[in-house]
């Protein structure tokens, strides 16, 4: 039987390399068949520091026997040129659009290092750290003070992924995300909490599977009655009753990931997104 080897995949920028990590990681994404190895290589902004990085490059495909791919997000061209003469696949994932931008345009680009991470707007910033700050003083119901200044409420069973998606709408997109567990005595009831009641066009649900949340449960309070799955069953079935019951709108967590989540939730809440 073959076995593909393992590929190394190096992102290579000049600056935080979180571009370049992007873009290579959903496009290594599409071949499921092959293992990669991914290697994130940031601050490469000088020559210097570019034939450091070739020979790290280079010394992987000596032990791995096998081209390693290079992802580069370089502005630099002499950066670049010293990146490109690795022995592996570049792909420069900078030039792939900015060459048809130039002529599209009739104008060439800045060649200016870290513009797509700089704070370019300094009150779009603090609104972000505000928006961050606000999700962690409004994690998991610990306080209801303001939420009256929450662009959006998550509420769902506890550990269904509220606090991640909430930091996450935060970072990203300056979203002010407050989170609140839907507990068993809200169960007994079949209510909303009172504290939530004046806020329902705000609140929107998360569910999963009982399966998932028994085994993040477990990760928790191993052995714990909180972590069987007969009750991680019994708590989601009554939070999807109780959530249909209020007109809750709510989505399944199990399978999506938190930036999936994060946009779906931006998109049928009809939040107004900030990009960053």
């Amino acid at each position: 039987m073959n076995t593909i080897p393992t590929r190394k995949a190096f992102f290579v920028s000049d600056r935080t390399g979180i571009t370049a990590e992007m873009l290579g990681h959903s496009l290594l994404s599409q071949f499921e068949g092959v293992p990669f190895k991914e290697v994130t290589l940031p601050f490469v902004d000088s020559v210097e520091q570019a034939q450091k990085a070739v020979q790290q490059i280079n010394r992987a495909h000596e032990t791995d026997g096998v081209r390693p791919l290079v992802f580069s997000t370089l502005v630099d061209p002499d950066v670049s040129s010293v990146i490109a003469t690795a022995d592996a696949l570049y792909l420069d994932c900078f030039q792939v659009f900015i060459s048809p931008m130039e002529q599209e345009l009739g104008l060439s680009h800045t060649h200016e290092i870290g513009r797509a991470h700089r704070v370019r707007n300094v009150d779009e910033y603090h609104a972000r750290i505000e928006a961050v700050n606000f999700v962690l003083a409004h994690d998991d119901g610990v306080s209801t003070k303001e939420l009256v200044h929450a662009d959006i409420i998550l509420v769902g069973v506890s550990r269904c992924g509220k606090t991640p998606t909430c930091l996450y709408l935060g970072l990203q997109y300056g979203i002010r995300a407050a989170n609140y567990p839907l507990i068993p005595e809200d169960f007994r009831d079949m209510k909303l909490p009172a504290r939530l009641d004046k806020f329902r066009r705000k609140l929107f649900g998360l569910t999963i599977q009982a399966d998932r949340l028994a085994q993040i449960r477990n990760e928790r309070r191993p052995n714990s009655n909180y972590a069987q799955i007969e009750n991680c069953q019994y708590e989601i079935d009554r939070a999807e009753l109780l959530m249909r019951q209020e007109g809750i709108p709510f989505i399944n967590a199990t399978n999506r990931s938190i930036e999936e989540l994060a946009t779906t939730i931006l998109h049928q809440a009809q939040l107004q997104r900030q990009v960053y």
